[in-house]
C-alpha cells in the first residue's frame, strides 16, 4: 500500500514493504482535514513513510507516536522530527506493537490512530486493533479501496463478510474518499480510499459476545456460496435458525448484522 511523502528524498520504494509515495499534497491535505488532529491529543501513525502526513499532524501540535517497519526510513524521520514537542519513533512492525503501552496513567485517556496500510498485513492489522477498541477514539486508513468497500458493505453485497460485519459491530464505518493512483509514485495498480471507524460510544447493535460473532461469521462465511445449512452445521440446526426467522437455505451474506447476533446468541445460550 501507499506511504505518503512531501518532498523526493533518495529512498527506493521497496515492494516487501508495499511501498508507493503520495505526492499529491492537496490529497495530504484532505487527509490531515478529515483526521482534524488536535493540540494535546495522542495520535499514532502506522507506517509514515517519509514524512508528509507526519509534518501536518506535528504542526497541530498532537503528541505523535509514529511506528515505522522500514529501517531505512528511521534516519529521515528523525532528522525532520526528533526535535519536535511530543515525537516519538518506534521502529516496529505495527503487527506486533503494544498499543496499550501508549498509553499514561490516565485511564480514560485514548489513542487517535492513523496512517496507511500494505495490503498484506492490513486485515490483520484492522482485526488487532479492533480488539483495542477500548483505548481507541478512532481510526483513519488510507487503504486499497477493496478493503473500504469490504468494511463498509451491507447485507447483500458481494463484499459483506467477517471483515465488516466485525468493524460495524464495533464501529462506525465512513468510507470518505478514494485517492487515485497518478497521485503516488510509482503509482500502484490499484485504486485507494481513506476510511474512518470510529468505535461505538453506544451500540447500536444488540448486546453480543465480539469473539462469539466473529468466530460464528468466519464459519457462516468459510464457503460463501454455500448455504447456511451447510457452512453452519455441527453449530446451530435448520430447526433453531427457522425458530429464530432465518433461512436454512439462505446464504450467509444475506443476513443482516441483527440476524448473526441472534445466531450468535442462541448457540452461546
Amino acid at each position: 500500500m501507499a506511504r505518503m511523502s512531501k518532498t523526493p528524498r533518495q529512498h527506493r520504494a521497496r515492494k516487501r514493504f508495499g511501498q508507493n509515495f503520495l505526492h499529491d499534497q492537496v490529497v495530504i491535505e484532505q487527509i490531515t482535514e478529515a483526521i482534524r488532529p488536535l493540540s494535546g491529543q495522542r495520535v499514532v501513525e502506522i507506517g509514515p513513510g517519509m514524512g508528509a502526513l507526519t509534518g501536518l499532524l506535528v504542526e497541530r501540535g498532537c503528541s505523535l507516536d509514529v511506528i515505522e517497519l522500514d529501517r531505512d526510513l528511521v534516519p529521515g524521520l528523525l532528522a525532520a522530527f526528533s526535535l519536535k514537542p511530543g515525537f516519538q519513533l518506534h521502529n516496529a512492525d505495527a503487527l506486533n506493537f503494544d498499543f496499550h503501552a501508549l498509553l499514561q496513567t490516565d485511564d480514560r485517556e485514548q489513542l487517535r490512530v492513523v496512517g496507511n496500510l500494505p495490503y498484506n498485513i492490513s486485515t490483520p492489522l484492522i482485526f488487532k486493533l479492533l480488539k483495542d477498541c477500548a483505548i481507541i477514539k478512532d481510526m483513519h486508513f488510507m487503504l486499497q479501496r477493496e478493503v473500504v468497500e469490504r468494511l463498509a458493505a451491507t447485507p447483500g453485497n458481494k463484499q459483506w463478510g467477517r471483515l465488516g460485519i466485525m468493524a460495524q459491530y464495533l464501529c462506525d464505518v465512513e468510507h470518505l474518499f478514494d485517492v487515485p493512483p497518478e497521485a503516488f509514485r510509482p503509482a500502484p495498480k490499484v485504486q485507494s480510499a481513506i476510511v474512518r471507524m470510529t468505535p461505538w460510544e453506544t451500540s447500536p447493535w444488540p448486546d453480543c459476545d465480539a469473539a462469539a460473532l466473529g468466530k460464528l461469521a468466519k464459519a457462516a462465511f468459510a464457503q460463501r456460496r454455500k448455504t447456511l445449512r451447510n457452512n453452519l452445521k455441527g453449530i446451530i440446526d435448520s430447526t433453531d435458525l427457522e425458530r429464530l426467522g432465518i433461512d436454512p437455505g439462505a446464504r450467509a451474506e444475506t443476513l443482516a448484522m441483527e440476524q448473526l447476533i441472534s445466531i450468535t446468541n442462541a448457540i452461546n445460550v
